[in-house]
């Protein structure tokens, strides 16, 4: 999509009095698409406020620019407790707490059309909290509750070539058990998902990284809007 249809895309999005989303099909009909569709942002890093949880908040903020109507959240797991053993069904032992039901809440919300997972490349592949993650959404394939929502993903390693295309598919080859709807970065790059290189904890001057992260988070709202217009 060109920058000139992308704005009349836009254009075609309006939020009605009853805070619904709606869009403006060629007849002049109004399509209900759902009460504030999201996008959601799951940050993997078991560090506070580092470089993944600015990568994703960055591909959201993106979303949010170009489809003022979407509602866009962060959810941080650094700080919680995500025991992936009970995937493989395992109990918790004695006295151990468990967070991902809170977060499994917020992502199998009917509001949500689109999903990003963002990763930090610990030894060449995605952060333990990642994997426990990805793991406990085994749950969701009970019911497929995350079925034909739309997912991307990205990775921030320490350096250039660190890892990060293989971390993003490894997080891509999880989330497509789901029976998800995958999309890379979009236009003019299009790879697999967004890739960028932390320096200091910061990933301010990695300006290709972060035009990848905007690039994934606009490619994820768009593509989500799109199918969700056509339900």
């Amino acid at each position: 999509m060109n920058r000139t249809s992308r704005r009349h895309f836009l254009g075609a999005f309006s939020v009605s009095a009853a805070g619904s989303l709606a869009l403006n099909d060629a007849t002049g009909q109004t399509a209900l698409v759902g009460s504030h569709p999201k996008l959601v942002g799951v940050a993997c890093s078991p560090r506070e406020g580092k470089s993944t949880r600015a990568a994703v908040q960055l591909a959201l903020d993106a979303a949010k620019e170009e489809y003022p109507g979407l509602e866009v959240e962060l959810i941080d797991l650094a700080g919680l407790k995500i025991p992936g053993e009970l995937a493989a069904g395992l109990p918790l032992e004695h006295g151990q707490t468990d967070d991902f039901p809170k977060v499994a809440e917020k992502l199998v919300d009917p509001r949500v059309i689109g999903i990003l997972v963002g990763t930090p490349v610990y030894m060449g592949t995605m952060s333990s909290l990642c994997k426990a993650f990805l793991d406990r959404c085994i749950v969701f394939r009970r019911d497929w509750a995350l079925r034909d929502k739309v997912v991307g993903a990205l990775a921030v390693g320490g350096s250039y070539h660190g890892g990060q295309d293989t971390t993003v598919l490894a997080v891509l080859a999880a989330l497509m058990r789901q029976d998800v709807i995958v999309v890379g970065d979009g236009k003019p790059i299009a790879h697999p998902g967004a890739t960028l290189r932390s320096e200091k904890d910061s990933i301010e001057t990695d300006d290709t990284g972060r035009a990848s992260a905007k690039g994934l988070g606009r490619r994820v709202a768009e593509v989500a809007l799109r199918l969700a217009a056509r339900s």
